[in-house]
């Protein structure tokens, strides 16, 4: 973390000078970590149709923080984590088995999450209220910890996209045409909900719930906008997230509002900037 701070230091902010704002630092940090993170995940949340699918892993992790809670851990976020990414398989599981088409699943599951995690926030007569800083997120109270842990998701989701983007994008846009082929759809797709989930969970503690699925959703469907391939369209979906997420941290560090909300507000700029420049291209 030290060469990092060395490096912010140099930036042309009275937060970046030495020995001062460490909070900022991190923050900035977290924000390059987990915007292309989520920018990558986008296009494949986009292709897939589910955008409200992290919606529902955000209502879920809810429900493991307030298990984990309920059970007196230290750190209720791991027990979040295994949940989330077990609604994840289930959901899969479902998905596959039915006739249902992926949002009526997803509202299945969702409104099932939503109403778990408010009777075991309240059980017993407890108040809802401790949870509510989880709505809306606080990305300046990250720890060098959590912004490691980032990074090696980050690691693994790129593996990820290297070793078997083709077989996953394949298996959302046709999955009978990726069985012909050979291609185990469901772990596939398994797979790729699980990454969801672990991103989704980790991350709502500085994104908040009440915005984090539009950090699924808009750097997506902001690089279809103007992409003409594959791979501009993931560049593109990256490179939005990392714009909209720096210049969200600053926005929210110099008008005091919420980090999500503005990183979320400029994910809307840039997919009102792309709408109208494909309009003109069209």
């Amino acid at each position: 973390m030290e060469l990092w701070y060395h490096l912010v230091e140099l930036l042309p902010f009275e937060w970046a000078q030495p020995h001062t704002m460490y909070f900022m630092k991190n923050a900035l940090l977290a924000v390059l970590v987990i915007s292309p993170l989520f920018g990558l995940l986008s296009t494949m949340v986009v292709e897939s149709r589910m955008s409200f699918f992290s919606d529902a892993l955000g209502h879920s992790a809810f429900t493991g923080v307030a298990i984990g809670a309920l059970a007196g851990l230290a750190d209720p976020m791991w027990c979040a984590v295994l949940f989330a990414a077990a609604f994840a398989l289930l959901f899969t599981y479902v998905r596959r088995r039915t006739n249902l088409a992926s949002d009526t699943v997803i509202g299945v599951f969702s409104s099932t999450a939503v109403a778990l995690g408010i009777f075991v926030a309240t059980l017993g007569g407890g108040s809802f209220t401790k949870f509510n800083a989880l709505l809306i997120g606080d990305i300046l109270s990250v720890e060098p910890g959590k912004i490691a842990l980032l990074a090696l998701l980050l690691l693994v989701v790129a593996v990820l996209w290297v070793c078997s983007f083709n077989q996953l994008m394949l298996a959302s846009v046709h999955p009978a045409l990726a069985d012909s082929r050979g291609i185990r759809v469901f772990w596939q797709e398994a797979v790729f909900n699980a990454a969801i989930a672990v991103v989704v969970t980790v991350s709502m503690t500085w994104v908040g719930l009440l915005v984090i699925n539009s950090l699924l959703v808009l750097p997506g469907a902001a690089g279809r906008n103007v992409s003409r391939n594959l791979r501009e369209y993931h560049l593109f979906s990256v490179l939005g997230a990392l714009a909209a997420g720096v210049g969200g941290l600053m926005l929210s560090y110099y008008l005091g509002a919420s980090t999500g909300a503005c990183i979320t507000l400029c994910l809307a700029l840039i997919f009102g900037a792309t709408f109208l420049l494909r309009r003109r291209q069209g």
